[in-house]
């Protein structure tokens, strides 16, 4: 019979007076998937630290194998097959592919670096998740999806016996999500336990055999997979009903006597957009769907200013407008939410306080900071959106990922925007959480402000947007509206297996 590869016996951790777990015990078996869930801040992230090292249970043992351990360091935890693909990329930007993927785990021949082998067998496993890089390519000039399959590569060059994925899919499109299962289920076969945190509870209940259910750090639920439905994991999580998850969508708006809100005319960038055109109104949510790569952040940013466009005209309700940097468009009433909250969003060594007001730090400066003023108004959105907190002077570094996105979305908030262009909005944010964000988003356009959001959840862009553009390859492939905003169409015009020849693009 076999013996469980992973115990875990009264595990508790403390933050100073918080509690974040608390006598936290269970097994876990060879070639098993053990799905944990629970709302943002409910100790997942640090239970999988504690297992992999980087956080030192309070209280508790550890048992690996025929090992027992009070606390795992990083080093004792891979030397004993534990590896962990966390939310949070932890690659280095300046780097290339290569380099990173064999991060602390280099080849050597003859004392010397082999970075021949190391190039071929990096260049092996991302063919092996059907990810054409060139591992020369540094990290700072890749995706968040290629870094995430990047983070992916890392952990399949040792032979880990216990592999950790902290939401490896929540900047995925479905294609590549379904690369990735193919690989974590070749790994089950070989006998190897994965530990699964997602928010997204159909991909929780596909791939993994049992469940761990938190809830403010206590375990409420160890269960298999097939006892409770998607609907009854949401509930045991948040410990109440849930309601219709999207808010209904507003009737489409007569447009014809006021310019749209934002109109770009002819957008090009240089081996990445060809002549873009898109309208939003206000009161209105324009999604953006379309495979990883396909160049919809390249949009936002290039309408942003973070990138120069080669050719193409931008305008703000019907006046054209130019924009050379991220200042440049915030004063024109633009704010813009990247998919890397922690590389282009936060000041991760600044407090909530201090994130929240970083770009609206001047309406609350009198000769020098009115930090009562400042408090308030951050006090105000921690209310509104629950960000969970110890309190406002916490360094941002410590909220678990869901609240980091919270504190991100306060930031933009602040500065009181028109027009709002919102990257993977929901990244790493529970069920209860995302009902939140797409309430706000709706309120938003009820404030008759216009949103954009890019999302690689499609069932999030169907049931957000009024509109639906599709980017392919850098061009828009088709515009949805009404019943035609599906999964079928998107993924069908998404992948090429369908053209539509008489799309006319925005302003035509």
């Amino acid at each position: 019979m076999n013996k469980p590869l992973l115990c875990l016996e009264g595990i508790g951790k403390s933050f100073g007076p918080v509690d974040v777990l608390k006598d936290i015990s269970l097994s876990v078996m060879p070639g098993e998937v053990l799905g944990i869930l629970g709302e943002n801040g409910a100790g997942k992230s640090t239970l999988l630290k504690i297992i992999s090292g980087i956080y030192t249970p309070s209280v508790g043992k550890i048992y690996i194998g025929d090992q027992t351990f009070n606390a795992l360091d990083p080093i004792t935890a891979r030397r004993h097959g534990v590896a962990m693909i966390p939310q949070e990329f932890n690659l280095v930007p300046t780097l290339r592919v290569y380099e990173n993927v064999f991060l602390g785990q280099e080849l050597r021949r003859a004392g010397l670096l082999d970075h021949a082998t190391m190039r071929k067998r990096t260049q092996e496993l991302l063919a092996s998740l059907e990810v054409n890089l060139n591992p020369d390519m540094p990290i700072e000039r890749l995706s968040v999806a290629e870094k995430q399959m990047v983070e992916v590569a890392r952990v399949l060059v040792n032979d880990a016996r216990i592999l950790i994925l902290d939401e490896p899919t929540t900047v995925l499109t479905d294609r590549e999500v379904a690369v990735l299962f193919g690989v974590v289920r070749a790994l089950v076969a070989k006998g190897v336990t994965i530990l699964f945190i997602s928010h997204k509870l159909k991909e929780v209940k596909d791939l993994c055999d049992r469940l761990l259910i938190l809830r403010d750090g206590e375990q409420v639920e160890l269960c298999t997979t097939d006892t409770l439905s998607e609907e009854e994991m949401a509930r045991k999580m948040v410990g109440r009903e849930l309601s219709q998850i999207y808010p209904a969508k507003r009737a489409p708006l007569s447009s014809d006597h006021m310019p749209p809100a934002l109109q770009v005319r002819g957008l090009c960038l240089k081996d990445k957009l060809q002549d873009i055109d898109l309208e939003v109104h206000r009161g209105e949510v324009l999604g953006l769907a379309g495979l990883v790569g396909a160049g919809r952040t390249e949009i936002a940013e290039t309408i942003m200013g973070l990138r120069r466009k080669e050719q193409g005209e931008i305008l703000i309700d019907g006046e054209a407008v130019t924009i050379r940097s991220p200042n440049a468009a915030h004063a024109l009433g633009l704010a813009y939410l990247s998919e890397d909250r922690q590389g282009k969003g936060l000041i991760l060594s600044f407090n909530v306080m201090q994130n929240i007001t970083a770009l609206s730090l001047k309406r609350y400066v009198r000769g020098f900071i009115q930090h009562r003023a400042e408090r308030r108004r951050a006090e105000h959105y921690q209310q509104r959106l629950s960000i969970k907190a110890s309190n406002l002077a916490a360094p941002v570094s410590l909220l678990s990922g869901g609240n980091q996105q919270k504190v991100y979305f306060s930031k933009l908030l602040d500065i009181e925007p028109d027009i709002l262009i919102l990257d993977e909005p929901t990244r790493g944010i529970d069920i209860s959480a995302k009902q939140q964000i797409y309430r706000l988003i709706r309120n938003l356009t009820e404030q008759n402000k216009a949103v954009i959001v890019i999302s690689s959840e499609l069932e999030e862009i169907i049931g957000i947007a009024d509109r639906v553009l599709v980017v392919r390859e850098g061009q828009i492939a088709v515009e949805l509206k009404g019943a035609d905003i599906n999964e079928e169409h998107i993924m069908l015009y998404a992948a090429g297996a369908r053209q539509n020849n008489n799309y006319e693009r925005a302003g035509n």
